[in-house]
């Protein structure tokens, strides 16, 4: 429903909304917050938290960058990229996508897709030339957006490059 003053708010299902992207620093407290709720799905989903290294630092410009998505002021979705060097399309001059989140109540509004596309974005404004992402097969709607996102699927690479539920993808950004 519609709040009274007739603003869209956060529990409104599959209303479109706008998504206000803000770059935060990795310890912000709404990209805490929803670091802990992608780490729970993944306990959900696959028994166990993500163990990938993450150093906050890597996310800070000009290597890096964390952002949040807010609708109506509500702190909705998360994702952020890191430098990675791992070669893909055709370069080494890459960036690896994390923390791609959006909570269960504000999902199917199309805020991944739009995450996705300021991260390309903001990526290939600081000279990345691609982007590289790994996610796992128990995740197939991340799977279809990145598919549906122009992403191809590439050899495995980091912390779970050799389990067998590991999917990596790479789109060229340049």
């Amino acid at each position: 429903m519609s709040a009274a003053d007739g603003r869209v708010t956060a529990s409104d299902e599959r209303v479109p909304q706008e998504l206000e992207i803000v770059r935060v620093g990795h310890d912000d407290p709404d990209a805490r917050r929803l670091v802990e709720e992608v780490q729970e799905e993944y306990v959900r989903r696959y028994g166990g938290r993500d163990e990938s290294p993450v150093e906050p630092a890597e996310f800070l410009p000009p290597g890096g960058s964390f952002f949040v998505g807010y609708a109506d002021g509500v702190a909705v979705a998360t994702g952020a990229w890191r430098r990675s060097g791992v070669e893909a399309c055709g370069t080494r001059v890459t960036a690896e996508v994390k923390r791609m989140y959006v909570v269960p109540t504000a999902q199917r509004r199309g805020y991944a897709r739009r995450m996705l596309a300021h991260l390309e974005a903001s990526a290939a404004a600081t000279g990345y030339e691609a982007l590289v992402l790994e996610t796992g097969d128990r995740q197939p709607e991340a799977i279809e957006l990145y598919l549906s996102s122009g992403y191809a699927e590439i050899p495995g690479f980091g912390h779970y490059r050799d389990s067998p539920i590991n999917r990596s993808f790479a789109k060229r950004i340049d």
